[in-house]
């Protein structure tokens, strides 16, 4: 999809999120770097609950912009190279993502991630802060099958196929 029709569809499309698929080449074949929603809901829930870092498109932002500021407002990492473009993706609660493959490395256990803030527990008046990406992980393309988010499937096979 060029980028002028990419731009176009995130005007236009609410629930548009777009984000990097960070992978690296190892002996035994490639790994992606994935990371664990942060927060009360997501504490105990593990495969089926990763993703790769994304965010919501703003009015006027370019996708490739947002995929980018995401990953360093989620991991506190800057990410460059060669981005190759991802088909777009449809998760099940609707949202569109709009992804990028770059090859390139980092240390996951030092991500630094943004915070919210969350009434908790529900009702009861009282604020806290949590991170939005508590954990980032590498795994393998099989662990990654298991760990991501069933609409992100996808992006692992186009991934295989761009990679090797």
């Amino acid at each position: 999809m060029a980028p002028q029709e990419r731009e176009a569809l995130a005007a236009v499309m609410p629930k548009i999120s777009a984000g990097i698929l960070l992978y690296r080449r190892r002996e035994g074949g490639i790994e992606v770097f994935l990371v664990h929603p942060g927060g009360p809901f997501w504490a105990k829930k593990d495969d089926g609950a990763w993703s790769i870092p994304k965010g919501e498109v703003a009015a006027g932002e370019a996708p490739l912009d947002t995929a980018r500021r995401e990953f360093r407002e989620e991991t506190g990492f800057a990410v460059d190279g060669a981005f190759q473009d991802l088909a777009p993706v449809r998760q099940a609660g609707g949202k569109t993502v709009l992804a990028w493959a770059v090859e390139g490395d980092c240390e996951a256990a030092a991500i630094a991630s943004n915070r919210f803030s969350l009434e908790w527990p529900p009702r009861s008046g009282r604020r806290q802060e949590f991170p939005e990406i508590d954990r980032a992980q590498w795994f393998d393309i099989a662990a990654a099958r298991r760990k991501i988010n069933r609409g992100q499937l996808p992006l692992l096979d186009a991934l295989e196929a761009l990679a090797g």
